[in-house]
């Protein structure tokens, strides 16, 4: 176990909440690990690419929203999309974008994605200036079925997400 990201596929303890994070394939469904699956902050490592580990910054990245990745398919419904996490680096400013891993806790998720609803109009911005169109409340189903897999009950679809 290291107390860096600065190898692929390496355990680590995430430097924002402390936890043991394992970076096994059979566990995140990815090939790189790049976030605390907990409280989802990841660390600003990739320069080019995701694994190529050649930032110089190496700063902490906080998980600013959701977006959906994009299909080179013309033909794919917009909506299908991979759920991605919107991070952004406290030191440099940097946005990137990460594939939700399949272990992260979804609840986490849902927080960041309504922490994101009410995020700085100029965060905003510079995100959708980097061509990433953030999720909006509308979004929320289309979120809760791609963590849950099935559609929100009557209850909860009572209930405002904001």
């Amino acid at each position: 176990m290291r107390n860096l990201w600065n190898d692929i596929n390496t355990d680590f303890t995430c430097l924002h909440c402390g936890n043991y994070v394992s970076a096994a394939r059979f566990l995140a469904g990815v090939g790189n690990r790049n976030h605390c699956p907990y409280c989802l902050w990841s660390r600003h490592l990739d320069l080019f690419e995701a694994g190529d580990r050649l930032a110089a910054c190496k700063a902490l990245m906080r998980p600013v929203g959701l977006t959906l990745k994009r299909s080179r398919n013309k033909y794919d419904n917009a909506a299908s999309g991979e759920l991605m996490v919107v991070h952004q680096c406290i030191d440099c400013d940097r946005i990137s974008i990460n594939r939700i891993a399949a272990d992260d806790i979804p609840e986490a998720v849902l927080e960041v994605f309504q922490a994101s609803l009410v995020e700085a109009t100029w965060l905003r911005e510079q995100i959708l200036g980097d061509g990433i169109n953030l999720l909006g409340g509308e979004s929320f189903d289309l979120i809760y079925r791609q963590l849950y897999g099935l559609a929100r009950s009557p209850a909860l679809a009572a209930v405002d997400t904001i």
